[in-house]
């Protein structure tokens, strides 16, 4: 099916109208949520730096610009494919504080507490600073402090964007409100900063400037730490020194997969992105999607009877491997993703009925399981010698805990609710996971992160994409490979393109505003599915795409206002 014939299903009603060009075409292209930021990357590209380089100054300026997501107090995760064909898979996803325990977030009554998502105790240690320090120093080609530097300038002033403004939420101005600390940064003089005000963080700075001079011990030691400890034991929080000291990001095999002749790099656990995205394109791969109108009822049934069954499992066997004894590759294969597929009938499975499925797949099928998304950032990223770069990173949700330690100008993360907190208890994004995710010292918690490289059949660059969102960000990448590679759609259409989703509970499919034609609603419905119209768009993909004659394509994501450029 080529993309003109999505057209026939592209609602009338929604936001971005077909046609939708790419952002940027170039020998080198950066796709970020913020101009500051892509500008910044374009800049080290334009001195010769590689795509890890740029992704290192990128995620360090977001940090800055883009404080409800970007970070120095968070987490993500990084893959890169260099030209030459090697892979790197960093995972820099934060671990729970030796201090922590599995109940820490109950009441007296047993209930989950708000303290996993608010104040210093929802903080995990962050990983970011340590997996960019990594990444810089197995692949980087730039001196460090030139990709700190640029971060330093933005700390110490910027004019506030349009962009920043609509990161307040009056939910997170009143989170903000309640730290005094926070306050004083994000929200000067009392009130949301307005645009071309320039907003100032000097703490950050000098702790950007630490970083510059030290590396990650510029972070994880001396000053800085100890700045973070002091105000955690001040204001309830368990991390100490020895948490920050001890962080090591961990280098993995990512997840490989092949739909539709093309190969699928993405990150595998503490990740949930991979394996999710594997299973979902092996049972669909067993449908021709391409024979379906795109967005017509068929389509939209069987992706979301795909993630049914791929979200239940995820939420019942991922976890931290070095804790959990997780079937990685039985989930992740051909085989258990065409016997999940053939659960798939005309009419909607109950969510209830559906339930992980290894058990049944046989012996020998790559582990057993003990029984024991929003607010990140994506960057996209390829240089002009073919080196690329997917970056997810997070705060969790806006602007994580809405803490900042003293001193520090570090927002922290709320990353302590992505684990299990209490079976059976949805977290902030609604999963209802299981206990291989229970909170354990050290541990890392299940992640939704998905950074992804596509390549072509012949092996070369096909597309770099990722986004934000929670559990969203699965099913979001999925839809921006499927709508290239089955629906023939260019890369602007693509990332544009109203999306649906499920995540097994709640029992729904949930719809961008405005994003599905209501002769479609009602047949889903008529197939016994629940269908709910979001009030707001979700996501935030941004994506590189090789075209011809050796050049790239890049698209932001419309929905959030990012900027994609070239040279």
């Amino acid at each position: 099916m080529t993309s003109d014939a999505a057209r026939a299903h592209w609602p009338p009603s929604w936001l971005f109208p077909f046609g939708r060009g790419p952002g940027a075409v170039g020998r080198a292209v950066v796709a970020t949520t913020d101009r500051y930021a892509s500008d910044v990357g374009l800049a080290v590209l334009d001195s010769g730096g590689n795509a890890v380089d740029a992704a290192v100054a990128v995620s360090l300026a977001l940090a800055v610009v883009n404080p409800e997501a970007g970070n120095l107090g968070g987490s993500g995760f990084l893959l890169a494919r260099m030209a030459d064909g090697r892979t790197f898979a960093l995972d820099m996803r934060g671990v729970a504080p030796r201090a922590a325990t599995a109940e820490m977030f109950l009441n007296a009554g047993g209930d989950v507490s708000e303290r996993s998502q608010v104040g210093p105790l929802a903080a995990a240690v962050p990983g970011s600073v340590r997996g960019l320090w990594e990444a810089h120093r197995a692949l980087g080609t730039r001196p460090w402090a030139s990709l700190v530097e640029p971060a330093i300038d933005l700390a110490r002033g910027f004019r506030v964007t349009e962009r920043l403004t609509r990161s307040y939420p009056a939910h997170v101005v009143a989170g903000l409100e309640r730290f005094e600390e926070s306050a004083r940064i994000f929200l000067p003089d009392g009130r949301i900063p307005r645009a071309g005000e320039t907003l100032r963080q000097p703490d950050l700075a000098r702790t950007l400037e630490r970083i510059r001079d030290n590396g990650a011990d510029g972070f994880y030691r001396g000053a800085t730490a100890k700045l973070l400890v002091e105000a955690m034991r001040r204001h309830g929080g368990v991390m100490e020194l020895d948490d920050l000291s001890s962080y090591e990001a961990a280098l993995r095999d990512p997840v490989s997969f092949t739909y539709r002749g093309h190969t699928i790099l993405s990150m595998p656990p503490s990740s949930s992105g991979g394996v999710t995205l594997a299973e979902t394109a092996h049972i669909l791969a067993t449908r021709d999607l391409a024979a379906n109108a795109w967005h017509g009822a068929e389509h939209v049934h069987l992706l979301a009877e795909a993630w049914k069954r791929a979200f239940a499992d995820r939420n019942h066997y991922l976890a931290d491997t070095d804790f959990v004894d997780v079937p990685v590759a039985a989930l992740a294969s051909p085989d258990y993703g065409a016997m999940r597929a053939r659960e798939v009938g005309v009419r909607a499975t109950p969510s209830g009925d559906v339930g992980p499925g290894v058990e049944r797949f046989g012996p020998g099928s790559g582990g057993r399981v003990r029984r024991e998304g929003d607010h990140t950032t994506h960057v996209s990223i390829v240089d002009a010698r073919g080196n690329a770069v997917a970056t997810t990173t997070t705060l969790n949700t806006w602007y994580g805990s809405k803490w900042v330690a003293e001193g520090t100008g570090v927002l922290l993360n709320n990353e302590m609710d992505d684990f299990t907190v209490k079976p059976g208890v949805p977290n902030h994004f609604g999963l209802v996971q299981g206990m291989a995710n229970a909170i354990a010292p050290g541990k890392r918690m299940l992640s939704a992160m998905t950074p992804t490289i596509v390549l072509a059949p012949d092996g070369a660059l096909r597309l770099v994409v990722g986004a934000p969102g929670g559990a969203t960000i699965i099913t979001t990448v999925f839809q921006v490979i499927s709508n290239i590679l089955d629906h023939g759609m260019g890369l602007g259409d693509a990332v544009a393109a109203p999306r649906v989703h499920h995540q097994h509970l709640p029992a729904r499919i949930d719809v961008e505003p405005g994003g599905l034609l209501e002769a479609v609603v009602r047949d889903l419905e008529g197939r016994g599915h629940t269908v709910a119209e979001r009030p707001e768009p979700w996501g935030d993909v941004q994506a590189v795409m090789a075209a011809e004659g050796g050049r790239c394509e890049g698209a932001a994501d419309p929905r959030r206002g990012g900027v994609a450029v070239a040279i």
